[in-house]
């Protein structure tokens, strides 16, 4: 089994290139995110969503920890949604925001996600 840091890179490079097929090899089903409890499914068509209503959305890497069995990392996106986004009026603007993401693993998949967006990020720039 690879290091906990090479399995959640492919894994960002598996959402990146949208290899939604993928996902049961590097999430549990179910999986826990911010609480509510998801299929691999439902857990699919949250990010398939999140790549239709931003088609440029890539996940960079910001910064990265890793311990023992939990990874937290700040995500850096820069992209143009096609739709509002978040309740905000994004579509079709450029707008640059940060996703602070800590996810707990086991037996080598994503096991809980605990996700916040810097929402007041992309206010700020749609405020004149």
């Amino acid at each position: 089994m690879p290091d906990l840091e090479e399995r959640y890179r492919a894994y960002l490079t598996c959402l990146n290139e949208r290899r939604f097929d993928d996902l049961a090899d590097f999430a549990h089903d179910p999986v826990v995110h911010n609480g509510r409890t998801l299929g691999i499914s439902d857990f699919r068509t949250l990010l398939e969503r999140d790549s239709a209503e931003i088609p440029d959305l890539t996940y960079v890497i910001e910064g990265l920890v890793v311990q023992d069995d939990q990874v937290a990392c700040r995500i850096r996106f820069d992209c143009t949604p096609v739709t509002d986004f978040r309740g905000l009026p994004t579509a079709g603007k450029a707008v640059s925001f940060a996703e602070h993401v800590f996810y707990r693993f086991e037996r080598g998949k994503i096991a809980e996600i605990w996700s916040l967006i810097d929402t007041d990020a992309i206010r700020d720039q749609l405020t004149p």
